[in-house]
């Protein structure tokens, strides 16, 4: 089994050519906009965490990651030339990439108009490039997806999830990687993660980011929902029953590695296999930390209906629920519901979503994608809660 993709300089493979304009501070972030909705293959992302080095440093792993990240073709990265985080610090990392990486400053420029009218030539040159290249065989070892939910209901373990599971066992056996996350989100499952895990020794790492996570939540100062609306109203009863659901989209082989994603470093898979990813259950933020462990491609389920598309990664939705379905099939990709109606397999659906997945990583366009600006955020946890959590866990 094949997929069509680009060849990058680094070995790795693309499944879409696109330019990203970084604008390392959010003050410039108008500027990296202006430049990038000129040019067709421009994505525009920043931060807003603010333009300090120190302490920003898993915002800076997040960003270099996303750079890296086989989709993404080339790199402008604009900065104002006055702060700390200075677009260099991301320079040097990517520099054996093997990508163009430009860096403009707004003050050597000299203004905006400036600023905006050489990014927009840098990028039309990169464009150029890129347009030239062309899709090439690979074997599914080169591909690397990631799986999601969000907007669950009772459909979404019944149907979305456990069909997404299906295929991601098929994704494995062809020799691919998927990367799942929302640590969370595990509690309840907790005992089928520790069964799957390939040794004893991500057992623990499994079960360390799984308690960890729910000890930072706890956090006077830090606790949140972790059910929503929507949820609730779709028929989930609690966080048990929703993660027992969602965790049917990692399908049931083995787990062979829990990436980190700190202030350390932004793990990526080195091996072909079912990742688990320390990182957080927020829509945005995590498929902003999945692209940038890697990622070529997102699957997300749904029961409710969310039409979430990422940023630089195609998004592919599937529906569980009929009836929201019927509402949204103009943004889902894929229509689960077959399952509770009884008019498809669980193995039915399955086999759609692994095939919609090779055409889609073949240049396929998902129903969102170029349609809708996809989201991008990066998470950093509050660094005050990080150390007291780290202080109670001596304790």
């Amino acid at each position: 089994m094949e997929f069509l993709g680009y060849q990058r300089y680094d070995g790795r493979v693309g499944i879409r050519n696109l330019i990203l304009v970084f604008a390392v501070v959010e003050c410039v972030e108008g500027i990296a906009r202006r430049v990038a909705e000129q040019v067709k293959s421009a994505v525009p992302v920043t931060q807003h965490y603010s333009c300090l080095h120190l302490g920003n440093e898993q915002v800076v792993n997040t960003m270099v990651g996303i750079a890296e990240n086989p989709n993404i073709a080339g790199v402008i990265l604009i900065g104002m030339g006055c702060e700390a985080l200075q677009p260099e610090i991301f320079s040097e990392r990517l520099s054996g990439s093997g990508k163009p990486v430009e860096i403009l400053s707004v003050r050597e420029m000299g203004g905006v108009v400036r600023t905006v009218k050489r990014g927009v030539e840098i990028a039309r040159n990169i464009e150029d490039k890129i347009g030239t290249l062309k899709r090439e065989p690979f074997a599914l070892d080169r591909l690397l997806a990631a799986v999601k939910c969000g907007g669950s209901d009772a459909t979404s373990g019944l149907a979305a999830n456990a069909s997404l599971g299906v295929a991601v066992d098929r994704l494995i056996e062809e020799g691919a990687s998927v990367i799942f996350t929302e640590p969370i989100e595990a509690i309840g499952g907790e005992e089928e993660l520790y069964r799957r895990a390939a040794n004893e020794a991500i057992r623990k790492r499994i079960e360390k980011v799984i308690l960890n996570e729910e000890k930072y939540w706890k956090m006077p100062g830090a606790r949140m929902e972790f059910m929503c609306k929507g949820n609730i109203a779709g028929g989930l009863s609690s966080i048990e029953e929703k993660s027992l659901g969602a965790l049917h989209k990692t399908g049931t082989m083995p787990i062979v590695g829990v990436l980190e994603n700190s202030a350390h470093k932004c793990e990526r898979p080195t091996a072909p296999g079912v990742y688990f990813q320390d990182g957080t259950h927020l829509d945005a933020q995590a498929v902003t930390h999945l692209a940038a462990a890697g990622a070529q491609i997102l699957v997300f389920t749904t029961g409710v209906g969310a039409s979430l598309e990422g940023l630089i990664i195609p998004t592919i939705r599937v529906c569980g629920n009929p009836a929201s379905f019927a509402k949204m099939q103009a943004d889902m990709d894929i229509n689960a519901g077959t399952i509770i109606e009884g008019r498809e397999s669980i193995e039915e659906i399955g086999s759609k979503i692994f095939r919609e997945i090779i055409e889609v990583a073949s240049g396929k366009k998902t129903k969102l994608e170029g349609l809708v600006p996809g989201v991008f955020d990066i998470y950093r946890p509050d660094p005050r809660l990080d150390i007291l959590a780290r202080i109670s866990r001596r304790l």
